[in-house]
């Protein structure tokens, strides 16, 4: 396994409170990078909105970042002949990205 992986497994096994002592002090190290420092905010950030439990305000940019990439996604096309595509009017554009469809 990937050692980056592997500290971040352990990273995540910390936050949740279920690393195996034989574990701890391998993370506890990593926490000491700023990588590891980053997977831990990312971790207890996820957990928290998992929980619903997410607080703050998103940070500047945020939309158009989430719009960018959404918009760098491959939109999702059927497959599905044409002429079945133009029956269906609730068919997706193909022309049309997600992004487009989502956000503004």
């Amino acid at each position: 396994m990937d050692t980056q992986k592997r500290l971040h497994e352990n990273i995540s096994a910390l936050a949740d409170g279920e690393l195996a002592d034989s574990e701890r002090e391998l993370a506890l190290a990593a926490l000491d990078t700023a990588e590891g420092q980053a997977a831990w905010r990312a971790y207890h950030l996820t957990g928290d909105v998992l929980r619903d439990q997410a607080q703050g305000v998103l940070s500047d940019g945020f939309s158009a970042s989430l719009a960018a990439r959404l918009a760098a996604e491959p939109a999702y096309v059927p497959e599905a002949a044409p002429a079945d595509r133009a029956a269906d009017p609730v068919a997706p554009d193909p022309a049309e990205s997600p992004a487009d469809v989502i956000l503004p």
